[in-house]
């Protein structure tokens, strides 16, 4: 649709309002509604948005470590634009109509700050190189009974999950919210976030959804306003839901994982099969691969963003701890999935559920094709059975600390992603860092308090 073309159908829809929503550092939606005579004169031009978005963390806090903006630049408003493909209608929400926008056109916070204008770069590389990405990702999250006001009253202890138990793929813990988890299904694809799958999983109350997979920008797009939307699903219902990555150690984390294949550009052809090569893995499918490898150790914040990310990352728990990559096998960070000429794939398994969707694609699409323009050869074998019981692989890093280090001094990462996103992203990753170090929890209380 054009813009005249949307606008006209706003206009008839009787809407007086648009919502707008851009995304911040962490994957999190801030957005506004505006009237719909503002939309109608920004529509194919900019709009101001304040750039505190990319000054503060998660909880409002501002950074008083950041460049970017600041008290020193008075958070000025920045030039955002809207997407019009990316136009929407809410379903739950009498049909609101609803748009992405970024900041791509924004000199100063374009491909810099903003993570759906960096993946945007990364996709411009790829287009260049005449292949057309195709991904999509996977979420696993964990509902409890309750809104925010009461979980936060009960200062997040003694939460109660939906469904009692170990059940996974269970029919019949399903049934239990059967109005919930049916309005999961229809009303996200009605939102245009259609799933391919829904089941329970392992743990008291997890569910996961597989995202029907798309062009890449368009598949970060879906798994973003995914989680947003299953809150505000899950709201309507008297159930939290929440996407930590690992919210008790008793139970297996939430993975965040992403599918990936590349194609040519009128999408025939999966440039990752061949039928007559070894385990089908095609020529660029081996060189993307041991892109993705080699550069792994140098991007794994931008896969696991917060402190709570490498709790996950524990052995035996379902989640990866070591660079490695095997056929079938969910021990290792990649996956190589043997398919038909349409679905053999890559599974990257390193994100979590809280991982920032643009952030992670455009690590493993900007990894791929470092792999393929450089020729590299795919030298690391596969892991055949128990990754974690191999202890020749490299193993991951244990903390965010460690992990935003090696991003910060790799030049590596800054070829891939610019010195300004690097240096950005990693004083924000660093921050979070300093917030949990100051921190003094019920841990050390209950440890400390008394018996020292």
């Amino acid at each position: 649709m054009t813009s005249k073309e949307i606008i006209e159908a706003i206009r008839k829809s009787g809407y007086d309002r648009v919502k707008i929503a851009v995304c911040d550092i962490d994957g999190i939606l801030r957005g506004k509604i505006i009237l719909r005579d503002k939309f109608e004169e920004i529509a194919d031009d900019s709009f101001g948005f304040c750039d505190v978005i990319f000054g503060w963390d998660a909880s409002d806090v501002c950074y008083t470590n950041n460049e970017t903006t600041g008290w020193h630049t008075a958070y000025p408003d920045a030039k955002a634009f809207i997407d019009l493909s990316t136009y929407r209608e809410i379903p739950w929400n009498d049909k609101q109509p609803f748009f992405l926008a970024d900041f791509a056109g924004n000199e100063k916070f374009g491909n810099v700050v903003c993570p759906r204008s960096v993946l945007k770069t990364i996709v411009a590389q790829a287009d260049e190189m005449g292949i057309l990405p195709v991904f999509s990702q996977e979420f696993e999250w964990f509902n409890f009974i309750g809104d925010p006001k009461d979980i936060a009253d009960s200062r997040y202890c003694d939460l109660q999950p939906i469904t009692p138990g170990m059940f996974g793929y269970s029919i019949l813990r399903a049934s239990l919210n059967q109005d919930y988890f049916n309005d999961l299904f229809d009303l996200l694809g009605q939102f245009n976030i259609p799933l391919e799958g829904l089941h329970t999983e392992t743990g008291p109350g997890v569910f996961e959804a597989a995202i029907r997979h798309d062009t890449i920008l368009a598949a970060a797009d879906k798994a973003v306003l995914f989680k947003t939307s299953v809150k505000e699903i899950a709201y309507r219902h008297g159930i939290m839901a929440s996407f930590m990555a690992k919210w008790n150690k008793q139970y297996p984390g939430c993975s965040g994982h992403i599918h990936q294949s590349l194609w040519d550009k009128k999408r025939q052809k999966n440039l990752f099969y061949d039928p007559k090569a070894k385990e089908q893995m095609s020529k660029t499918m081996c060189q993307y691969l041991a892109g993705v490898l080699h550069c792994l150790p140098h991007l794994v914040p931008l896969y696991a963003p917060t402190i709570n990310s490498y709790k996950r990352l524990i052995e035996g728990t379902w989640a990866p701890t070591t660079i490695s990559w095997g056929i079938e096998n969910r021990t290792t960070a990649v996956r190589v999935i043997q398919g038909s000429k349409k679905t053999h794939r890559l599974e990257m398994r390193i994100p979590g559920s809280d991982a920032n969707p643009y952030l992670a694609m455009a690590a493993s699409l900007a990894s791929g094709l470092y792999g393929i323009k450089n020729k590299l050869e795919l030298k690391q074998l596969p892991t055949a059975g128990n990754a974690y019981a191999d202890a020749s692989l490299i193993r991951t890093p244990a903390t965010l600390h460690e992990a935003t280090q090696r991003m910060k001094e790799s030049p590596l990462a800054k070829e891939l992603f610019g010195e300004g996103f690097v240096k950005h992203f990693c004083t924000t990753r660093e921050w979070e860092w300093q917030q949990y170090c100051e921190a003094v929890t019920n841990w050390e209380t209950s440890r400390y308090f008394e018996i020292i």
